[in-house]
């Protein structure tokens, strides 16, 4: 709802960045990050699955067993977007590929796409997920809000939405929770700075324990070189901004069904180099079997808890 005389976009801003301060208070989400336990959901070699992966949803037992052949850790499950009808597609589907992901020994970490034109639907939605259970009790591992639409254009009440629905999702979920920040590449928004100035970094590093920059570097690269700099450059831009040189990262390379050879070799060349919470490639259905020696390579370098 809109005031009559409407605040600047900066103090409102400055306004929801002190309430996620206050939700926080008095144990800071931030400081969460160096108890590595309790990112166990978040680490190690991952895999993606979204509502548009129609040969998952055709048989949930059969990928959750392709998924853990592979020696997959986690797997990041999409549970809506902002687009669809309903909080949770597929909800019988659902329970069924967390069951099995469960009787499987995979983490499964639920993930939500808001839009901000709505927050209040964006907040019951991702609480939704947050609250899903199965018939036999069994839920999510965890849950990533995945900051990306661009639907409100302008950029700073985008930013206001974002930190609204931020502060209400943690307001509720309580400040034990352990959650994660799907971001745009940060790399990528320094090249496109029109698409989110102003991006709230440090605001997002007091909220969640976890970021998980969309690196595609399939849209920005093509030698191995030139993918091992950019996912690099988005590491350091991120620990830079949040201003915490230890903040957690899991990093997401693709997309898959575009990645050359070479580009996975330089995916892998940059997240050997550092160190990294997690890495996983986006996403499950997308992946081929060429690609598959180079994330063994990449698993290799992002262990599990």
């Amino acid at each position: 709802m809109e005031a009559v005389r409407r605040p600047t976009a900066t103090a409102l801003a400055a306004t929801l960045a002190a309430l996620v301060a206050t939700l926080l208070a008095p144990q800071p989400a931030r400081a969460l990050s160096q108890a590595p336990d309790r990112l166990a959901a978040y680490q190690g070699f991952a895999t993606w699955v979204d509502i548009y992966d129609t040969a998952v949803w055709r048989d949930p037992e059969a990928a959750v067993a392709a998924i853990a052949a592979r020696g997959i850790g986690t797997v990041y499950l999409e549970t809506s977007n902002y687009r669809q009808p309903a909080a949770i597609l597929r909800r019988a589907l659902v329970a069924r590929f967390l069951e099995a992901a469960h009787g499987a020994d995979l983490e499964v970490i639920a993930w939500y796409l808001p839009g901000f034109a709505r927050p209040a639907v964006d907040v019951r939605r991702s609480l939704a997920a947050l609250e899903f259970e199965t018939a036999t009790g069994q839920g999510f591992d965890g849950f990533a809000l995945d900051i990306e639409s661009s639907e409100v254009r302008s950029a700073s009440r985008r930013t206001a939405r974002l930190l609204r629905v931020v502060a209400e999702i943690r307001g509720a979920a309580g400040p034990d929770a352990v959650l994660g920040a799907i971001i745009p590449s940060p790399r990528g928004m320094e090249l496109s700075p029109a698409y989110w100035p102003g991006f709230p970094y440090a605001e997002l590093a007091d909220a969640f324990q976890v970021f998980l920059p969309m690196v595609y570097f399939t849209y920005r690269t093509r030698a191995r070189a030139d993918t091992r700099d950019y996912v690099a450059a988005s590491v350091e831009i991120l620990r830079r901004e949040t201003g915490d040189a230890d903040v957690a990262i899991h990093v997401i390379g693709g997309v898959a069904d575009r990645t050359r050879r070479g580009q996975l070799r330089g995916f892998a060349d940059a997240v050997c180099a550092d160190r990294l919470l997690g890495a996983s490639l986006y996403d499950w259905e997308t992946t081929a079997g060429r690609h598959w020696s180079q994330l063994t390579r990449l698993a290799a370098c992002v262990p599990a808890a």
